[in-house]
């Protein structure tokens, strides 16, 4: 035996194999640490914040509802815990929706108070009318040359909804259902930013006005329902013309009596 060499009986270590060696863990196993042989553990996936955002979400939608409805009313400050209380939720997520509605320009923010809901006239309400008129109306005329018939016959679903929606009388549920209907015609253009900012004038201008003119009636929504349904025959009909001539009343029927935007 070579000089320094100590055999397993002077030690007390059983002697190791060569094929056992391979077989033992080295030292950064023994440590708790990853080798290049060992499949490492998946990481733990995130826990999603779904709660919050979806109690967020119902209650902005709750609160376009009763803006829509008129339950808001305009000039009125609302604290987010009455609103919290009303709705069966904290402050919290009431705060958070009541800000969105802020960059809306629904309400406005009163410090140490709540929101104000905004107090819209009737000159404004036609504005917008006139803006939508502006932007929508050239993208219809232009889908109108453009989209088969077969596709407008598509949306008729949404248009009878509207009808439906109207003869409740209920004002929220038919702008709810006004909004899809025009939200899936210039969905057609294909351009989404399109549809976000026509779609944004459009909820704006479903707020009932104060000091102007009375909310419209069960008769004025029918009668604007009915016009989607006429919208949609005559583009699948593809009468130009008709057409031209319907989307010119629709837009100024929605700008009520003071409405700017005339024939289109």
């Amino acid at each position: 035996m070579r000089e320094g060499a100590q055999s397993s009986a002077e030690t007390g270590t059983p002697a190791v194999r060569p094929a056992q060696a391979a077989r033992m863990p080295g030292p950064a196993a023994v440590r708790g640490e990853h080798t290049h042989a060992e499949t490492p553990l998946p990481r733990p996936r995130p826990r999603p914040l779904v709660q919050r955002s979806s109690v967020r979400g119902q209650v902005l939608d709750a609160l376009r509802t009763a803006l829509a409805a008129g339950e808001l009313r305009p000039g009125e400050v609302y604290s987010a815990p009455a609103l919290g209380e009303r709705f069966g939720v904290s402050a919290t997520p009431v705060r958070e929706a009541m800000q969105q509605l802020a960059q809306e320009g629904a309400v406005e923010v009163v410090p140490n108070r709540g929101f104000r809901v905004v107090e819209r006239g009737a000159r404004e309400l036609a504005e917008l009318a006139e803006i939508r008129a502006l932007l929508e109306a050239p993208v219809l005329l232009r889908l109108s040359r453009t989209v088969p018939a077969e596709r407008w016959a598509e949306l008729r679903p949404l248009a009878e909804a509207t009808v439906r929606a109207a003869s409740s009388g209920t004002r929220a549920g038919y702008a709810e259902a006004d909004r899809a209907f025009h939200r899936a015609v210039l969905a057609l253009a294909g351009n989404e930013q399109l549809v976000r900012i026509a779609e944004d004038l459009h909820r704006r201008a479903q707020w009932p006005p104060a000091g102007g003119p009375a909310p419209r009636g069960r008769a004025d929504l029918i009668a604007d329902a009915h016009q989607h349904t006429a919208l949609l025959d005559a583009l699948i009909a593809g009468d130009r013309d008709l057409v031209r001539t319907l989307v010119g009343e629709h837009f100024a029927t929605e700008g009520g009596a003071g409405g700017l935007g005339g024939p289109v």
